[in-house]
């Protein structure tokens, strides 16, 4: 069976979903093919245990581009982000830290610990915010061809000299760090407190081979700030039902323009005639044809996989080839018979409406990555977690709860085993560090689903597991994301776009890579 169209995209996640309602509310006939019974991607929920529905994967909302909420009418679709208000970090002598909105507060509360770090701490985040200013505009527009002497692409990297150049040397200065620097270096710079530093340098962490102490941390932290709930810059919001009641909203948008979405639509291979691509192929045996093919996969399928390499030149090959994915994260859900007890605030409930990051020091950080630069996962893990049940009670049935933990650090690669021996070991021990902090936790367990990066590799394709749809490191980013040449979401096939979360500006759920390809492709069908 084949059918045309004008536009197909391969890949149901988030990013194939923005893209796809882009096309369509252009005018474009528009397919988008999921492989799973589901679309979302890494941004579902899941029901897997009666009446408890869990995030499986991504579990929190704070980058997603606020123009493309507008553009799209994702409110009208069922768009609800909810506040997290707080963020818990426990610390190792049986004290914590408790951050929320009220900036006041906050000051007392860092006051408890450190005269000097709470004066600091206003100082700190405005220049951060300041430099987060500065680089939106990077992050939400097409970046320069490095690679290309077109007067356009000239103008264009000209521009990029010029915006910078125009900011304030403090904050051009903190941005190189950022870029270049560690999470530990700049933090150690403006704080003294231990349990601060570990709850600040968290946001360098997620989702990357690195720890506090790692030239890139920096960039990684910066990367995590650049999004905001109702305006609020850096805060993170959960949407309600979860990220699959989000990516169920991009749908019902997508489809209220005219995008079709078609499920179990595994396609095996895209159909070139000429060097320009035509269609795909599906794992079914269908063909469909379409002037314009999408891919919202990681630059290995999108490259290696869905084409044949030899159709491409042999240098972006092997940067493909060579591209970094090296997935270190883990899920581990629960779902719990009641809330958790810590022994010093017994009977609060607030400390869960956020997140909760277990991890009290740097130097514990540090040492939970140690253990996977040699191959293992840590002894000691670094643990995002949160009880989503209490910002949306409709993810649990009434009294119980889920509980969503993001782990770090896992490699995709273990030393000496593999993730099918080890699965519930690793999750044993994400049990047994919450039970350290919490005493009555592991009486609460009702369930536990454990995801390692082979199982995200599995389920959703992300290539080793890695969340990002390809590791960030400098060379990966901007001008470089995926490849050279290659980072205006176009391929050297003609017709045959890119717009997963391995182009620019990167991954989480965002929706700039998909809105970002919509526009290019939009521009070149007009020349």
């Amino acid at each position: 069976m084949s059918k045309k169209y004008d536009a197909i995209v391969i890949g149901g996640g988030h990013n194939g979903l923005v893209n796809g309602a882009y096309l369509a509310k252009a005018g474009l006939k528009t397919v988008v093919l999921e492989k799973r019974h589901l679309v979302g991607g890494a941004a579902i929920t899941e029901e897997l245990k009666p009446g408890f529905h869990f995030t499986t994967f991504s579990y929190a909302l704070s980058l997603l581009r606020p123009d493309i909420i507008q553009e799209l009418e994702l409110v009208k679709h069922g768009l609800m982000i909810l506040p997290m208000p707080n963020t818990f970090t426990p610390a190792e002598n049986g004290d914590y830290l408790l951050m929320g909105p009220d900036s006041y507060q906050n000051y007392h509360e860092i006051a408890r610990h450190s005269a000097k770090d709470a004066e600091a701490y206003h100082d700190y985040w405005h220049i951060i915010k300041q430099v987060v200013q500065a680089v939106k505009p990077l992050v939400d527009s097409i970046p320069p061809d490095i690679t290309s002497s077109e007067p356009e692409e000239l103008a264009r990297l000209a521009a990029v000299g010029s915006h910078l150049g125009n900011q304030n040397p403090k904050v051009l200065h903190m941005l190189t760090r950022l870029l270049t620097g560690s999470a530990a270096d700049l933090l150690d710079d403006n704080f003294e407190t231990d349990v601060l530093k570990a709850a600040f340098c968290s946001s360098g962490l997620i989702g990357t081979k690195v720890g506090p102490r790692s030239q890139g941390s920096g960039l990684v932290l910066l990367y995590h700030k650049l999004g905001d709930f109702d305006g609020s810059i850096g805060d993170w919001g959960f949407h309600k039902g979860g990220n699959g009641g989000f990516t169920q909203a991009v749908a019902r948008a997508a489809q209220s323009f005219g995008c079709e979405i078609r499920l179990d639509a595994a396609v095996s291979e895209v159909i070139t005639k000429n060097g320009e691509a035509i269609g795909v192929a599906l794992q079914n045996g269908d063909e469909l044809y379409a002037d314009i093919i999408i891919s919202a996969l990681d630059p290995r399928h999108t490259f290696l996989k869905l084409v044949e390499p030899r159709d491409l030149p042999t240098d972006l090959v092997e940067t493909i080839e060579n591209f970094k994915y090296q997935g270190v994260s883990s899920k581990v859900n629960f779902a719990l018979d009641g809330l958790p007890e810590y022994p010093s605030l017994p009977g609060r409930t607030d400390i869960f409406r956020g997140f909760m990051n277990i991890g009290p020091t740097m130097d514990y950080i540090e040492r939970a990555f140690d253990d996977a630069k040699y191959g293992w996962y840590s002894r000691k893990p670094y643990i995002d977690c949160c009880i989503q049940s209490t910002i949306d009670p409709d993810m649990a049935p009434p009294g119980k709860h889920i509980m969503s933990c993001f782990v770090q650090y896992t490699p995709y690669k273990l030393k000496g085993s593999d993730w099918d021996s080890e699965k519930e070991n690793f999750g044993d021990v994400v049990q047994q560090t919450l039970t350290e902090i919490f005493p009555n936790f592991s009486d609460l367990v009702l369930h536990r689903e454990v995801v390692t990066p082979l199982d995200i590799e599995r389920t959703v394709g992300l290539s080793e597991g890695n969340i990002f749809a390809g590791e960030f490191m400098g060379p990966q980013m901007y001008f470089f994301r995926p490849a050279p040449g290659w980072n205006q979401y176009r391929t050297p096939i003609k017709g045959y776009y890119q717009c997963g979360s391995g182009t620019h500006p990167g991954g989480c759920v965002m929706g700039a890579p998909g809105k970002l390809a919509a526009a290019q492709i939009l521009g070149d069908l007009k020349k």
